[in-house]
């Protein structure tokens, strides 16, 4: 695992902002260039204040929260959260850029996801942050479930993070700087273009993660690895 610290450069960044300098960000591949069905890693530990961007790889994925107990199925469509929603990540092999999808962790209970792209779910793309030390709720008897599942299903719209790109120059080089500006999402559009601070701070209190303080002023929202990395946080490969 390599880890890479770059100091908060030479700009100005609302107070909000920059307090979150030192952040650290633990990537996650989505697919892969082979067209395997998996994140990876698929089994990560999270401290509450850190933040997970997805990194999506060619095919069409997605990243869904669900349950333990209800897998393949948007936890908004078993319970009163929101939950963690991408939408749909269409990517080609010729693609030069990568898209991106970002979420801040507020705490360490379990978040359980899965791709609900076609039989993805059911063919083990599934994944944990903050498993549960001791117990039954096991990555591995959350993918028993999901095997059994009679569809994968996707939530209405996106909710619950901020979508980015990362270009070719940046994902190769994390000290460059390099980022196209990343979108909020609210908890009830299918859109990732920005929403308002107070529509995406309510939605993500409900699922677990929050933008409020990350995401002011809004005219700063270069969410992308070489975004991030310029912003002063650590990154996590």
């Amino acid at each position: 695992m390599q880890f890479t610290t770059v100091a908060l450069a030479a700009m100005s960044v609302a107070g909000a902002l920059a307090q979150t300098a030192g952040t650290t960000v633990h990537v996650v591949k989505v697919g892969s260039a082979n067209g395997s069905l998996t994140f990876a890693p698929n089994d990560i530990k999270v401290p509450a204040g850190d933040m997970v961007q997805f990194q999506f790889a060619p095919n069409n994925h997605t990243v869904t929260q669900s349950t333990f107990a209800k897998p393949c199925v948007p936890i908004s469509q078993t319970s009163n959260v929101t939950g963690i929603y991408s939408g749909f990540m269409p990517v080609k092999a010729a693609d030069t850029n990568t898209p991106t999808y970002t979420i801040m962790v507020n705490d360490t209970k379990p978040i359980w996801l899965y791709c609900s792209q076609g039989k993805h779910c059911q063919s083990g793309m599934t994944m944990v942050i903050n498993v549960a030390a001791t117990g039954n709720s096991t990555l591995a008897a959350y993918n028993t479930l999901a095997k059994a599942a009679t569809a994968n299903l996707a939530p209405g719209g996106v909710s619950g993070g901020v979508s980015g790109v990362n270009s070719s120059s940046s994902s190769s080089s994390s000290s460059s700087g390099t980022s196209n500006s990343g979108s909020s999402s609210g908890s009830s559009t299918s859109s990732s273009s920005s929403s308002s601070s107070s529509a995406a701070a309510a939605a993500n209190t409900k699922n677990g993660t929050s933008f409020a303080t990350a995401m002011r002023p809004r005219s700063v929202e270069a969410m992308s690895l070489g975004g991030l990395v310029a912003l002063g946080f650590a990154v996590l490969f």
